[in-house]
């Protein structure tokens, strides 16, 4: 497997087999290994170590959100990984890829942006309105 000696887990907790085809969003803890079709996104509930793994025969056909990914298949849709992102040399990305660290083979193919995001960012998912104050 690509970059396999930095993997995080030894364990897989989750497999979607090849000739697996899931049918809405797939939400996992732990390890997660895709060789089949998902459609829909794929969101790691255990967010300080989870990691999920594409292989060059796995389709993601949604959004992914994890701290660690590892792609040598396809992901139509945008990547989030707020640890690191690895793509192999047959990786293929339809969307953006929001990424803190990136390491990328030659071959993979981006069709997105890639935006940078370190770890200590937090973006800001909601705004904070004051109400105004009263006068009596």
């Amino acid at each position: 497997m690509f970059w396999s000696k930095q993997r995080r887990h030894g364990v897989v907790d989750t497999l979607v087999g090849s000739n697996t085809h899931v049918n809405g969003d797939l939400i996992f803890s732990g390890g997660c290994h895709i060789d089949g079709t998902v459609k829909g996104n794929v969101n790691a509930e255990d967010f300080s170590d989870s990691e999920l793994s594409i292989s060059e025969d796995g389709t993601v056909e949604g959004g992914v959100t994890v701290p660690y990914v590892i792609v040598n298949g396809i992901v139509q849709g945008d990547v989030v990984a707020t640890q690191r992102v690895e793509l192999g040399p047959t990786a293929r990305i339809i969307g953006n890829i929001y990424y803190n660290l990136i390491r990328m083979a030659i071959g993979a193919e981006i069709n997105g942006k890639l935006v940078h995001q370190p770890e200590s960012q937090v973006p800001l998912l909601e705004t904070t309105e004051q109400e105004p104050e009263s006068t009596i």
